[in-house]
């Protein structure tokens, strides 16, 4: 009988590989021991998604029934994602690893997963982003386990909106589980918000002196074509220039002077109209209209150990059945070098030939 929830296809393996290796080709790369990409970029950012399942059922990201979710023996375990890790770490010279989903808190073993990454030496920066259901009453063993920062999605701080947008009557829980963050030194607590147009972009500025009231970061992300239901529609979304056009009303905005480092976010320092004192800064990804490819530094696996070079890639490479089959940790790093190798130059949201993947970002890891 039928789940009544959503069935995504799975991506396909890359056209373009070695006849002799089965492996992605990678014909002209250097001798380089870390990932990189014919363009010259370098992957020291590890995204790691450890589950597609998540409690909410936001409406940019997934639809109302839910999906068909992995099953346990699918998913990566503890031992799998520190290997994973520490041949990032000592093969390719990776520096953060982020913990995403679906929800990672959903995973019961998180501690578990913090603390054996985090013994690995060189120690990485290690965050996770969560929606922070129950984050309130784990924080202060996360925090002892290794985590070393948290990132929040959050779109509203009013209920009605929080509702309409996760399905969810939870943002009390949400507000508790942030505060619980900081309590536990968690810092410094970014807030994630994606602003939809009549839904709750008149509280973007709302929003942001709540986070500043607070010393919370807020990052507004451009709304991505990341959705189970491919509704995405690019005419319709709110840009960066809108974004910063709503928080005018309200504030000033100056480019921060901090190198940017190919970090998502375009920083801003924020100010009352008509005053010099600086509040705290706001960050603006803005992933279709400003894109930042050219110099992006990640690297991803989904929760099933397979890489994905960038979000919108429609390929995927497997790691975890080599993994699983007895490959060596230097057999398991010649096909991740090969997958970060055949990297496209960008995510392509601007040619008419543009198809959204597959499958939602819950799926991917965020």
């Amino acid at each position: 009988m039928s789940s009544g929830r959503t069935v995504l296809g799975m991506p396909r393996i890359p056209r373009s590989v070695d006849p002799e290796t089965g492996l992605p080709d990678t014909t002209g790369r250097p001798d380089d021991p870390g990932l990189v990409d014919r363009f010259g970029r370098h992957a020291i950012d590890l995204r790691i998604s450890l589950t597609d399942f998540c409690n909410l059922r936001c409406t940019y990201c997934m639809p109302a029934e839910g999906l068909d979710f992995l099953r346990g023996d699918k998913l990566m375990s503890v031992e799998e994602i520190t290997r994973l890790v520490r041949i990032a770490v000592h093969e390719f010279g990776v520096e953060q690893v982020r913990f995403t989903g679906g929800e990672p808190l959903t995973r019961k073993d998180l501690p578990e997963i913090l603390r054996s990454v985090s013994q690995i030496s060189p120690k990485p920066d290690i965050s996770v982003t969560t929606n922070a259901i129950g984050l309130e009453v784990r924080a202060a063993e996360l925090k002892e386990a290794g985590l070393d920062r948290i990132n929040v999605s959050l779109d509203s701080v009013v209920s009605e909106t929080f509702e309409t947008i996760t399905r969810r009557p939870l943002l009390h829980r949400v507000i508790e589980g942030v505060d619980g963050a900081a309590a536990a030194g968690l810092n410094p607590v970014k807030i994630n918000a994606v602003l939809m147009p009549g839904v709750n972009d008149h509280e973007a500025a709302d929003l942001l002196t709540w986070c500043l009231d607070r010393g919370y970061q807020l990052r507004f992300i451009e709304q991505m074509p990341l959705d189970a239901g491919h509704s995405w529609n690019r005419s319709s979304m709110l840009t960066a220039a809108d974004i910063m056009g709503l928080l005018s009303e309200r504030y000033t905005l100056r480019p921060d002077e901090q190198p940017r480092n190919g970090a998502p976010a375009e920083l801003f320092r924020v100010y009352p109209r008509g005053s010099a004192e600086c509040l705290g800064k706001v960050g603006i990804i803005a992933s279709v209209t400003r894109p930042f490819c050219a110099d992006c530094t990640r690297t991803r696996l989904t929760a099933e150990g397979r890489v994905r070079t960038c979000l919108f890639s429609r390929d995927e490479t497997d790691l975890l059945t080599p993994m699983r089959s007895g490959a060596s940790d230097a057999e398991v790093a010649d096909i991740w070098r090969a997958a970060q190798w055949g990297k496209q130059a960008g995510h392509g949201m601007d040619r008419p030939d543009f198809v959204q993947p597959d499958r939602p970002m819950s799926a991917i890891g965020g």
